[in-house]
């Protein structure tokens, strides 16, 4: 069978390394990876489609307050909300990740906290794509039964995080902190964002498996 065309949305400075992984994770699994970035022609059609990690999202998207001194890629996140927009009521699987699962919620009406080691005091400053980080999954979510885990440990380079819950997106995983980890739509049968990175973690075998669901499913659907 052709392998299903996946989108994977990055910056356009994104690192070669950084973007293997990306490649990789797909590829192995079954896919086709496509770049897409600010500067690359959308395609006229998907299978399926990653919303990437990388800079902070615009405040103004969410209604939050301006940062001083976070890196913006305004020109990416209108790239994606055009994305989600067009493929989302068309059913196209969607994975967020990191960044990608802030922007999912964005797009569905959501908030942003703005800096989680602001608004949260005392919280210990974790920034690695090392599994150091113990997340909880919602039992019964769409999530848990990708995983096949009711926990993990997770990497973790984020200092944003998902607040309220934009349209039909239910929250089915936080850490030890409290802050929210996964999101998924109660409206479609494949959006979901998680606030790691499973493309780093090659070897772990859920992470991996949440890849691959959104490979098969963009197989079905094509």
């Amino acid at each position: 069978m052709p392998r299903p065309l996946i989108g994977i949305t990055t910056s356009d400075d994104k690192s070669h390394l950084a973007w293997w992984f990306d490649w990789f994770a797909v590829w192995r699994h079954g896919g086709r990876p496509l770049r897409l970035s600010p500067s690359r022609p959308r395609p006229p059609d998907l299978d399926g489609l990653i919303i990437g990690g990388g800079d902070d999202i615009q405040a103004q998207l969410y209604g939050g307050e301006l940062q001083l001194g976070v890196r913006l890629d305004p020109a990416r996140d209108a790239l994606e909300l055009d994305l989600l927009a067009h493929f989302i009521p068309r059913h196209t699987p969607v994975l967020g990740i990191c960044r990608g699962a802030q922007l999912i919620n964005v797009h569905l009406g959501g908030t942003l906290d703005p800096d989680i080691y602001t608004t949260h005091e005392g919280l210990k400053r974790r920034r690695t794509v090392l599994p150091r980080k113990t997340v909880d999954i919602v039992g019964g979510s769409k999530l848990f039964e990708l995983l096949e885990v009711t926990w993990c440990r997770v990497n973790s380079l984020h200092h944003q995080a998902v607040n309220v819950a934009g349209r039909g997106i239910e929250i089915v995983a936080r850490d030890r902190d409290g802050l929210v980890q996964g999101i998924e739509s109660t409206e479609h049968d494949f959006v979901i964002g998680v606030q790691w990175h499973p493309e780093w973690l090659i070897f772990n075998r859920p992470q991996q498996r949440l890849i691959r669901a959104l490979v098969e499913a963009a197989r079905r659907q094509g």
